[in-house]
């Protein structure tokens, strides 16, 4: 058969494929949809039971609900294990953007924007992917924008990509030698089955449609025994929004102080929750400086600043700051320091990451230490050292 041949096989396949995938997703709907309104219909029957006494009505809308968990429990059973585990694959990824969302325990979530390089045996160009994967709080500072990180991912479902946190030598090697380019935007892939919003949606319609069928049936003998004269009120709600036009580039500076007995900065989880809310108020994950006090932290950028002259706020080790103040208290020669201050600077370049610059001050003078973005201490000034 010619390559012309083979090419109108392979998207007639695809044709009939994308064509059954249509039919399933109707077929789903509507069973989603019935399952919803017989819901909907026996628990409102119970409702509908018990304020008019009505016997029967109750006994059969708890023996639906009955029915309807025997059979979802038998149907779990019978689908255990029938699905084997997907062939996995394992690749290289580009760190297009990362952004941490939380930091109260010791591993992260943090959502990912990548560019996958697929293996080349799925003849699949690079794509974009978004993704969100819990990362240990020692090794955030190991992912940076632009950097290249070891992934899994499925062939059939390219949307379906995790992070290698533990990758081969063999991998590392080819991650730290890797060059990966961007994908364009519009290659970005989503799970087709992602629109939870869309099935949430389908299956309050079909609640609310047969609960309201029941109710409906009862609404006589429900009106006649409540209060005629009860009257609907009407609920008015405002809604105001501005907005505000952003020049091309703009400067912003802003501060926060924390206060309490126990507000320190030093408190664990404290500086990234901090940090995560001067993010959200100045709008940008990218600052030009990062100051941090005991009880006071500051930020400072310029939008017109390429992305290798500023510190990406989300990527800093937080966790491993204080560490590093209290080296700074025990090692440099003041013996009761009155105050301490974190400064945070770009790197010297591209592929330089930022510097961390500790001070501690008492009365025999002041001295800091300098560290890397990995919390690795590159310099110590002691008090008395020029």
């Amino acid at each position: 058969m010619g390559m012309t041949g083979q090419r109108d096989l392979n998207e007639g396949n695809a044709a009939t494929e994308q064509g059954r995938s249509g039919v399933g997703r109707v077929l789903v709907g509507l069973r989603l949809a019935a399952v919803s309104a017989v819901i909907g219909a026996a628990l409102a029957a119970l409702v509908v039971g018990v304020i008019l006494k009505d016997v029967p009505v109750l006994v059969t809308g708890g023996g639906v609900l009955a029915l309807l968990v025997l059979l979802a429990f038998i149907g779990g059973r019978r689908g255990a294990g029938r699905d084997a585990p997907p062939a996995r694959r394992t690749a290289l990824a580009r760190i297009e953007d990362l952004r941490a969302t939380g930091g109260e325990t010791a591993d992260v979530p943090v959502t990912f924007r990548l560019t996958v390089a697929p293996d080349p045996e799925d003849e699949r160009p690079a794509y974009r992917v978004k993704i969100s994967q819990s990362i240990n709080l020692v090794d955030i500072p190991a992912y940076r924008p632009r950097g290249i990180a070891v992934v899994e991912y499925h062939p059939e479902k390219p949307w379906d990509v995790r992070i290698v946190t533990r990758p081969t030598p063999e991998w590392s090697r080819r991650a730290e030698e890797a060059e990966i380019d961007s994908a364009p935007e519009s290659t970005l892939v989503r799970d087709p089955d992602g629109g939870a919003g869309a099935w949430c949606l389908l299956v309050l319609v079909g609640l609310l449609a047969g609960a309201a069928l029941v109710v409906l049936s009862f609404r006589g003998e429900l009106f006649a025994s409540g209060d005629a004269g009860e009257s609907a009120a009407k609920e008015s709600s405002s809604s105001s929004s501005a907005a505000a036009s952003s020049s091309a580039s703009r400067t912003f500076s802003t501060s926060t102080t924390v206060s309490g007995p126990s507000s320190s900065l030093l408190t664990f989880g404290r500086m990234r929750v901090t940090a995560m809310e001067l993010e959200a108020r100045v709008d940008s994950a990218y600052v030009t400086s990062l100051r941090i006090e005991d009880h006071r932290m500051a930020v400072r950028g310029d939008s017109a600043r390429p992305l290798a002259e500023t510190v990406h706020l989300p990527s800093l080790p937080y966790e491993l700051l204080p560490g590093l103040v209290r080296e700074a208290r025990a090692t440099l020669g003041v013996r009761e320091a009155e105050s301490w201050r974190i400064d945070v600077t770009p790197g010297g370049g591209a592929g330089v990451g930022p510097r961390v610059r500790v001070t501690v001050s008492g009365t025999e003078g002041t001295a800091h230490l300098d560290a890397d973005v990995t919390g690795r201490i590159t310099d110590r000034r002691a008090v008395g050292v020029s």
